[in-house]
């Protein structure tokens, strides 16, 4: 039977839940089990597909295609696994599975309730994410005392009633802050949250303390004297520079082998942190610092929003910087700046190298292809990813293949050359407002060029044989096969994720290629039209693009190929 330690928050978001819970379950691996996380989040959408990501942060995509809150995308990082869509859980999921239920007649004609019915859902699902594993980290969304997380607090109180207490454990996670005006550290905000936690009968036995500064031992006191637990459940987790230096922190407080206690079970085996703190220990003290720019359309919403909507960008070049030993700065930059004057390109000549990074929509684009332009004709290190290898195309094609009007149909329906088009597929499904439908979404395979760039970097870090064992899985499972496509033999093949529904049009695939661009990797549909992947400049090695999202698959330790290239280009 698998351990569950449900993980819940305070009185005020934006605590660290998800990072926590991401580096507990990194040092359960450490100790030798193997650990999945599942994300319960109490909106009401179905999902994160239709959340502006200024407002809810960055919506992450899972291998089996699912639009998903960015706290997977966290697991994923520490966990260095791929965890799917059925490992996120939302009220709009639970409600619409009951209804559909009842309508089916599957409840026999019962009375359908609240009790007990949505709580017996909200365990089904997390029970079927826990096939396998040794220990299932549950993170409630949102904060204690919200009015839509008692479902979800009461369905794992059930379950703690179905599967024994010694099999599931508590952690609350609780900020206390230090008000300027008397710099004393308040707990009065953690006692609320353990007395809004007991009205749903959980009592938490261990209590991480978030702070600017690490806890002392009259705090600590009081944490123990209120929640009745022993002080050393109440764990000190100051701010740090680096995300990733959370676990080996946790670690000096010998949180694992305390959790491990509380199951009554005992470490598989000696925890390595070697190669972990060795990559956090360049992140902290890098030998080099790369100036890096991103040219977006969110410049204008704030850092701390836009930070959060393009958080795996950022994460994946951290990962990069910490394999390759240097420190990559990031600097935003409204591509709005570049588009009545061309001039204001030269700008980018103090940056080490350029990200146009996905998008959708017409704003700031022309200013995107003036950036663009300028680093291929100035040779900067180039990284176009989803919409950033569109308007590659979009510009190659203006000013080397001579198609001045070239465009992508997203913002010229009616450019004389739409070298960027929906398929003839996907408009179909467009034209009957299934917009959803017509995305490509998840992890798809794409085939490799041989001699190419693309292929000696992703070489390079060991993913194609990695790739080649997910593939085997994904082509047994009847639902996903479809997203490795036709295979050619004897090529090799790698796996991105997606989340877009333009193409490269095919009718203008030979002549850009006769120009010098080379589309290196290519999906091929069960109808065999080929779907460009990948882009590359033969004449320009610091100059590659993809259409899909390489950063949902970066981890600390097995950087993303693509991102891994990049800054080792910028580093020259």
């Amino acid at each position: 039977m698998p351990k569950y330690i449900v993980v819940a928050g305070g009185v005020m978001s934006g605590v660290g839940k998800g990072v926590t819970t991401a580096s507990i379950g990194k040092i359960l691996q450490e100790h030798g089990y193997k650990v999945t996380a599942i994300k319960i989040d109490p909106y009401i959408n179905y999902d994160a597909g239709t959340l502006r990501p200024t407002e809810h942060g960055e919506v992450w995509v899972t291998d089996d295609g699912g639009e998903i809150d960015q706290d997977l995308g966290t697991y994923e990082r520490f966990l260095n696994v791929d965890i799917p869509k059925r490992n996120n859980i939302t009220t709009g999921q639970i409600y619409k599975t009951v209804i559909d239920k009842e309508r089916q007649g599957e409840y026999l004609g019962q009375t359908v309730q609240f009790i007990p019915h949505i709580p017996n859902e909200i365990k089904r699902r997390i029970k079927e994410a826990s096939n396998n594993y040794d220990f299932v980290l549950v993170e409630v969304g949102g904060t204690i005392g919200d009015y839509e997380n008692i479902p979800f607090l009461f369905a794992l109180k059930s379950l703690e009633r179905d599967v024994g207490k010694k099999n599931l454990t508590y952690v609350l996670i609780t900020y206390l802050p230090i008000p300027s005006h008397i710099e004393e550290m308040k707990t009065k905000p953690t006692q609320q949250a353990i007395r809004l936690l007991s009205e749903s009968g959980i009592f938490p036995d261990f209590i991480i303390c978030r702070a600017k500064k690490p806890l002392d031992v009259v705090r600590k006191k009081k944490i123990e004297t209120y929640a009745n637990i022993a002080s050393d459940n109440v764990i000190s987790e100051p701010d740090i520079e680096t995300v990733y230096q959370i676990p080996l922190d946790l670690e000096k407080e010998k949180l694992g082998e305390k959790l491990l206690k509380e199951f009554e079970i005992k470490s598989k085996k000696s925890p390595n942190w070697s190669e972990w703190k060795k990559l956090v220990e360049n992140i902290l003290n890098p030998k080099k610092n790369i100036k890096v720019a991103i040219v977006g359309k969110y410049t204008d919403i704030g850092d701390y929003n836009l930070a959060d909507s393009y958080i795996s960008i950022n994460q994946a070049l951290i990962h990069a910087g910490a394999s390759l030993n240097a420190r990559v700065e990031i600097n935003w930059l409204d591509a709005k700046m570049f588009e009545n004057d061309k001039k204001s390109s030269n700008d980018l000549k103090n940056y080490d190298g350029i990200i146009v990074p996905g998008g959708f929509g017409a704003s700031g684009v022309e200013g995107k292809i003036n950036a663009i332009n300028y680093a291929r004709i100035n040779k900067i290190p180039y990284l176009g990813l989803c919409y950033g290898l569109q308007l590659a195309v979009v510009e190659f094609a203006r000013n080397v293949c001579g198609l001045k009007d070239a465009h992508t149909t997203e913002v010229n329906p009616k450019t004389s050359a739409p070298v960027i088009d929906v398929q003839p597929a996907q408009r179909q499904i467009l034209e009957k407002s299934m917009f959803g439908g017509s995305m490509r979404l998840g992890a798809y395979a794409s085939i490799l060029k041989e001699k190419s760039r693309m292929l000696k970097l992703y070489e390079d870090v060991g993913r194609v044989k990695d790739d080649e064992k997910r593939i085997q899985e994904l082509m047994k499972d009847k639902s996903q096969a479809f997203r490795i496509g036709l295979l050619e033999k004897n090529k090799k093949v790698v796996l991105e994720r997606h989340r877009h529904r333009y193409e490269v049009n095919p009718k203008y695939v030979d002549l850009i290629e006769k120009n010098g661009m080379v589309f290196s990797g290519y999906y091929i549909r069960g109808d065999n039209t080929k779907l460009m992947e990948y882009i590359e400049l033969p004449k320009n090695d610091n100059f590659f693009a993809t259409q899909a999202h390489p950063e949902f698959k970066s981890r600390l330790g097995n950087p993303s190929p693509l991102f891994y290239g990049f800054v080792k280009n910028c580093n020259k």
